[in-house]
């Protein structure tokens, strides 16, 4: 479902307390490859209503990117699980799949295993706030993480620098992690520019997500899938 790709995908992430379809619309008609879908803190009831308008509009596979338990849905192509390696709280390193494993293997969706890195984004993002863990700063631990989610069997590695993050990724950061590591790589935080999504690109990560600026400004997206195609 997700995997190394000789060219790096785009992907959209939706938060559905800020659901717009015309984003979907957009999507549809433009490079993206896959759509997120999830927050960390949802405080409307709306998660599996979001899934089947998307599902409606768009043939694009749709991931669930749980913020918690109760993210599940059968209406969905395939879900990520989660372990919030950054951090040390167990709840999000394991905890929150103990509660969901169940419903999530009855439901016979497509599961990827992902090791999920919080990165300083200079900017207290609300998984930082929900989770109560701190993002990693130091490049050596960051690199050594990522290697550790390999070691334990994760099949992919989603380095995030939060939601509304001041600055994304550095390209050379990407760039050790790929030299270190040889899952997929994820990459999310901060992209809310075409040049910022451009330097992203050079880096050559297998996936872009980006949420918080497509929810503010759908247009953006065709603008920025042009880098994609």
């Amino acid at each position: 479902m997700l995997k190394k790709n000789k060219h790096t995908q785009l992907v959209v992430l939706i938060d559905p307390d800020k659901y717009n379809p015309d984003l979907v619309k957009i999507a549809s008609q433009s490079t993206v490859s896959t759509i997120f879908v999830g927050g960390s803190a949802l405080h409307g009831n709306t998660f599996e209503k979001t899934i089947k308008s998307i599902k409606s509009l768009t043939d694009i596979p749709v991931i669930i990117f749980p913020g918690d338990e109760n993210q599940v849905s059968k209406s969905a192509d395939g879900i990520l699980i989660l372990s919030l390696l950054s951090g040390r709280n167990p709840e999000y390193l394991i905890g929150k799949v103990v509660k969901v494993a169940s419903k999530i293997k009855s439901s016979k969706l497509q599961t990827v295993p992902v090791g999920y890195i919080l990165i300083q984004g200079f900017k207290k993002s609300t998984t930082q706030k929900v989770t109560k863990t701190l993002p990693l700063n130091d490049r050596k631990e960051i690199i050594n993480t990522c290697i550790a989610a390999e070691l334990i069997g994760k099949k992919a590695i989603y380095l995030e620098a939060g939601s509304g993050a001041r600055e994304p990724l550095t390209p050379s950061l990407i760039r050790s992690v790929k030299k270190n590591c040889s899952l997929p790589l994820i990459v999310g935080g901060g992209i809310d520019t075409v040049a910022k999504a451009k330097k992203i690109l050079a880096s050559q990560p297998d996936y872009i997500v980006i949420g918080n600026a497509f929810e503010k400004n759908p247009e953006l997206l065709i603008e920025i899938s042009h880098l994609f195609e």
